[in-house]
């Protein structure tokens, strides 16, 4: 089915971050668009106010009418919704045209140039700050990412005139296939979602198979130090970087009350004094490959300096919510073991001589179960841990795997296991420094709850 064709839309999981975003276009098309989602959200109301009609059970009734043509409908679907879903069997038994999020994309990407941004973490950042960059450009673009932006809060960027579409790509599920990249950075390609590839050797073929799939005219630009080997078509232009070295880096970095400044290295042009408007140090690697994807499409000096000074963040990314002498308290979605990793690093940077306190909730049981040493060695480079239960998002409980795996290779200097519900008393009952919620799970909807907490100490 060809977009030109489409009336309706009917999303089941209409509530996800990348599924919304999708829907936005959407509705911004004019078309009838509807869904289905388990519960309601802040983002499924906001999706209400625009105009998307969603309902919260499982009941072919509650579809629309205009969803009823199998001609004219499309039916979008994420994964996460399991195979006997009462709606998701009804389409299917009428014939309809029912896709994942990605293939949506990756045919956005064939009317479109898509500027894809892969890797096993970095990319939500790096993505939504180059469709910043680009957004504020003469350029402009379309963008999906995998985040709040904090610049538009929201999760989408809609163009009217402009032929770029900023997409995060998604390894899981293998959904990056169903694109085809006029560009892409890949940021980092270390093991995850062994649930679905079952070794770090086939995570490793996936990324190589999707390098394959960028247009013979664009370019891939890669992180510099990881563990792939690139196959790309005839004509493709391959381009490394990292923070200090690579095709693509960073020289003359200051980091000083609270202000990082560098100068950008191209093969294209330098540019110097970009400032950082979010002042993370992990963001001075990802700025790298935002701006160097924005560059190699005709962004200038300017340009690149204005979209990073103006850069505000992604919710849930290095996402502050106090800041001051006294008190510290951040929320980050970091929940792979390098992601962790990097972002305690970055924090120690900021805080050097200040106590780091991290609230960890483990995401799957999948995740902790092969990754239960490496959590726990990131985590032990904090003063303190406070370990809660695991969040099993789409997953059954797996004998023996628990959260008190990683607390028993713990080396830090204090730890506790601490159940969700009782998060908020230990906060009543402590004081903290530097505080950091770290995971992507459902903790972060105690962060404002934490915040008023200690305010009032």
């Amino acid at each position: 089915m060809e977009i030109k064709d489409i009336k309706a839309v009917y999303f089941i999981g209409a509530g996800g971050i990348g599924m919304s975003a999708i829907a936005r276009f959407f509705l911004r098309k004019g078309m009838v668009v509807a869904g289905y989602d388990k519960t309601s959200t802040t983002l499924t109301e906001q999706l209400e106010q625009e105009g998307m009609l969603i309902h919260y059970e499982e009941n072919i009734d509650e579809i629309p009418h205009a969803c009823k043509n199998k001609q004219s409908c499309l039916v979008i679907y994420t994964p996460a919704v399991p195979n006997d879903h009462k709606e998701l069997e009804f389409f299917r038994s009428q014939g309809y045209e029912i896709q994942k999020r990605a293939q949506v994309l990756g045919t956005l990407t064939h009317s479109h140039k898509g500027l894809c941004f892969a890797g096993t973490h970095g990319k939500t950042t790096t993505s939504t700050m180059c469709a910043h960059i680009m957004h504020q450009s003469h350029l402009d673009c379309n963008a999906f990412l995998g985040g709040i932006s904090k610049n538009y809060h929201s999760n989408y960027i809609l163009s009217d005139t402009s032929d770029y579409i900023v997409i995060e790509a998604d390894e899981f599920d293998r959904s990056f296939h169903w694109l085809r990249p006029w560009m892409s950075v890949i940021t980092a390609t270390d093991a995850d979602h062994l649930d679905i590839y079952g070794t770090k050797e086939a995570y490793l073929e996936s990324f190589r198979h999707y390098t394959t799939l960028i247009n013979s005219e664009g370019a891939l630009i890669i992180h510099k130090d990881i563990e792939l080997v690139p196959e790309v078509q005839q004509g493709v232009k391959i381009y490394n970087y990292s923070r200090e070295s690579g095709d693509f880096h960073a020289e003359n970095i200051k980091i000083e009350n609270g202000h990082i400044s560098f100068d950008f290295i191209s093969p294209i042009e330098n540019v110097t004094n970009i400032e950082l408007g979010q002042p993370i140090p992990i963001n001075i690697e990802n700025g790298i490959a935002a701006m160097a994807m924005a560059q190699l499409n005709g962004c200038t000096a300017e340009e690149l300096r204005y979209g990073m000074s103006t850069y505000h963040g992604v919710e849930r990314r290095f996402d502050f919510k106090i800041n001051d002498e006294r008190h510290v308290l951040l929320s980050d979605y970091a929940h792979h073991p390098k992601e962790i990793d990097q972002s305690i690093k970055s924090l120690r940077e900021v805080y050097k001589d200040r106590k780091l306190t991290a609230i960890f909730q483990p995401h799957l049981y999948t995740r902790t179960r092969d990754f239960y040493k490496e959590f726990a060695e990131a985590l032990s480079q904090l003063d303190e841990v406070i370990l809660c239960d695991i969040y099993p998002a789409r997953e059954l409980p797996i004998p023996g795997v628990t959260a008190e795996l990683i607390y028993n290779e713990l080396t830090c200097n204090e730890k506790s296991l601490v159940h969700k519900e009782d998060v908020l008393d230990v906060l009543k009952q402590r004081d903290f420094d530097v505080l950091v919620v770290l995971g992507a799970g459902d903790l972060d909807n105690l962060v404002p709850e934490m915040a008023k907490i200690i305010e009032n100490k």
